[in-house]
């Protein structure tokens, strides 16, 4: 497909810093591949001093992929395609020496940070899960807007400030000790050695000669600031973004950064690429319609060449049971008569909550469907728990398994004690396994927390010497049994139901351990290492696998959707109070709350439903519902809402009548 003038302008401006504007369905994934090959190919630039930067592992995939396609995988050999992470995790590892890690340094996720704040603020915040969250929230904001924990204390002002500051030092005091990283410090800890140490800065300069980012209004402090430190002053760099699209600014995301880019880079060039290519003219004008009543800085109106398309329209239910049941009827309407399939169609929400009524009426209707956002399998805190055990006895140097399972169930080994054991084997250059035998760690701990490592440690020694014995299978239900997990489920679970549907979890995975330990016909047996290599490498391709193919609806909420496109969509829960979000409202900020809307819009392709309900049912309570106020925005000659009848022509009577006629006839054909 030939470029239009704004992506060719686009692919072709690569003198100086380049910010391309591009609205939705505008093909700015093919501006990027492009510009990659031009730079290659007709620019002297090689693959490897190339870097091209997202957002999810996802886009990072595709992007490589089209990319192998286009300019042929030889020829981008060496390119640099990933995440903002995953380049930060890439300078981290080259530059550790710099930030005084040791090499094997662990990662930590979400829920191995809760549970280290936990433990550690155990006199402050009583394990208040509300606190907690707060806290973490609060700590990832300092460091996505570059505060360490000593700028932190000198600019806190109120009482809670202050306490999480002190708290931020002391967990920031642990990481160190116990030679970790969380998601945040890979974006901090680059962006720092970059700001100040001017041979790191010179090695990163010369290694990326040219940069390219997508979906930059995504862009935090910290990240905006790894992409200033990284492209210096010969400033040569894409960036690629639509302010009407910022929809994370509770992630700390700032659209300004697209302002700020002119500020920095004078002689920045900025190209608009509005010509969409993927919705109706008709959803087109809805969209331009509603987000105008937004203030820009950069005026863009998105066109299309596509038909003007169906109208939208407006469905409404009485309250929220019938909401999910008009949903799937429509569509089964819609299928029917346009026979479509089932993966045609998309619902999305605002909140992860209104899925459950819906999921319930496709499986009721038997109509497949994929739910984006759920936890997997292997994101179970419980499977978590289990699959660190196994990792730590087939790999005793597994430092963020032993840091999760250690004092787990609880076996009196607290944070203090972790933090001098981390140090110790810092100091030593060894695994805090190891260190756990070491006689000089006598002089470091307490007697009676000396004993409980030292317990701990035979445990996994004794059970990696069954397994090495030939008993693998028995290893495993010894060391469930051994560790009372199952009492520990009940006693920290919500409900004597919860704790029950966590240990049936474990069983599965036992159950799963035990089969690949056996093998099959076609299939000889694992040993206990290469099961875990298999599971752990499963789990992270079922955290970055978001493709399952199929025939199925897609249900997510409307943050998720932002990147993808359906023929059809429903947006459900147009309502005041849920699109905009009552907390939106109250904060005064419901120019986000109509970005998302848009987003949604944009999605669909051909046609487009919007539901409310007359009332739902919030914390025990029915309230009345009003329409959305984005609703009421849209150019209302374009909507057909469902209770001010529309009067059709004797044609178009007769046309629908022929139509249904003839899918009846199809249907007993078959």
């Amino acid at each position: 497909m030939k470029l239009n003038p704004g992506q060719d302008e686009a692919v072709h401006y690569v003198s100086g810093p380049c910010l391309v504007l591009a609205g939705a369905g505008s093909g700015k994934t093919r501006v990027i591949i492009n510009k990659i090959a031009h730079l290659v190919q007709n620019c002297g630039y090689k693959a490897r001093n190339i870097a091209a930067v997202t957002f999810t592992n996802k886009a990072a995939r595709e992007m490589k992929e089209r990319v192998a396609k286009s300019m042929g995988r030889k020829e981008a050999r060496g390119l640099w395609i990933s995440t903002f992470h995953t380049l930060g995790l890439e300078i981290i590892k080259k530059e550790h020496k710099v930030v005084g890690l040791k090499k094997g340094f662990s990662l930590f996720d979400d829920q191995d940070s809760l549970a280290l704040l936990k433990d550690l603020t155990e006199d402050e915040l009583d394990g208040d899960k509300d606190l907690l969250r707060s806290l973490m929230t609060t700590i990832s904001n300092w460091k996505g807007n570059l505060v360490i924990p000593t700028q932190a204390v000198k600019i806190a002002k109120d009482e809670q400030s202050q306490l999480f500051a002190a708290l931020y030092a002391r967990y920031a005091q642990h990481m160190k000790a116990y030679n970790a990283l969380d998601f945040d410090d890979l974006i901090l800890i680059p962006t720092l050695i970059l700001r100040h140490n001017a041979d790191v800065r010179a090695r990163w300069q010369t290694r990326i000669q040219y940069m390219l980012v997508d979906e930059y209004q995504d862009t935090n402090t910290s990240q905006y600031e790894m992409v200033k430190l990284l492209v210096g002053d010969r400033a040569r760099f894409t960036v690629v973004g639509d302010d009407d699209q910022s929809i994370y600014s509770w992630r700390g995301a700032r659209p300004q950064n697209l302002v700020l880019l002119g500020e920095d880079f004078p002689a920045l060039r900025l190209i608009k690429l509005e010509q969409n290519y993927r919705s109706s003219q008709r959803i087109l004008k809805a969209a331009n319609i509603l987000i105008a009543n937004n203030p820009h800085v950069y005026e863009k109106t998105l066109f299309s060449e596509l038909p003007y398309g169906e109208p939208l329209r407006v469905l409404i239910a009485a309250n929220e049971e019938q909401e999910a049941e008009r949903v799937i009827a429509e569509m089964i309407r819609h299928k029917f008569m346009g026979k479509t399939q089932f993966g045609d169609y998309a619902i999305l929400y605002r909140g992860n909550h209104q899925s459950r009524l819906l999921e319930r009426s496709l499986m009721t209707n038997r109509i497949p469907y994929k739910l984006s956002g759920g936890t997997s399998f292997f994101g179970r805190a419980e499977i978590k728990d289990i699959m660190a055990y196994l990792r730590l006895v087939v790999n005793p140097d597994d430092d963020n398994a032993f840091l999760r399972v250690v004092n787990l169930p609880k076996r009196g080994i607290g944070p203090s004690t972790l933090e001098r054991l981390g140090t110790f084997a810092n100091e030593r250059q060894i695994s805090m396994f190891e260190a756990s035998f070491d006689p000089e760690l006598n002089h470091h701990l307490p007697p009676a927390a000396m004993a409980s490592i030292y317990k701990f440690g035979k445990f996994i020694v004794d059970t990696g010497e069954t397994v090495t014995r030939g008993e693998p299978i028995e290893a495993i239900k010894h060391l469930i049994r051994n560790i009372n997990y199952e009492d520990y489920l009940y006693e920290t679970s919500t409900s004597a139901k919860a704790a029950e549907m966590r240990m049936k979890n474990i069983s599965e995975l036992y159950r799963w351990v035990t089969e690949m330990l056996e093998g099959d016909d076609l299939d000889e047996g694992m040993t206990l290492p290469e099961v875990v290599t298999r599971l752990t490498l499963r789990d992270m391709m079922e955290r970055n696998s978001e493709d399952e193919g199929g025939d199925q609806v897609q249900l997510m909420t409307l943050h998720a959707s932002k990147g993808l496109e359906f023929p059809y969509v429903f947006m459900v829960g147009t309502e005041e109070r849920i699109l905009p979000h009552q907390s939106s409202i109250d904060e005064d900020n419901v120019d986000e709350e109509r970005r998302l809307a848009y987003v949604g819009i944009t999605r669909a392709q051909q046609q487009l439903w919007f539901v409310l309900c007359r009332e739902r049912r919030q914390f025990g309570e029915t309230m009345r519902c009003e329409p959305s106020r984005f609703l009421l925005e849209l150019p209302q000659d374009d909507l057909i809402w469902e209770n001010r009848k529309q009067v059709q022509s004797e044609n178009q009577r007769k046309e629908t009548s022929k139509s249904n006629i003839a899918n009846l006839r199809d249907m007993f054909k078959k």
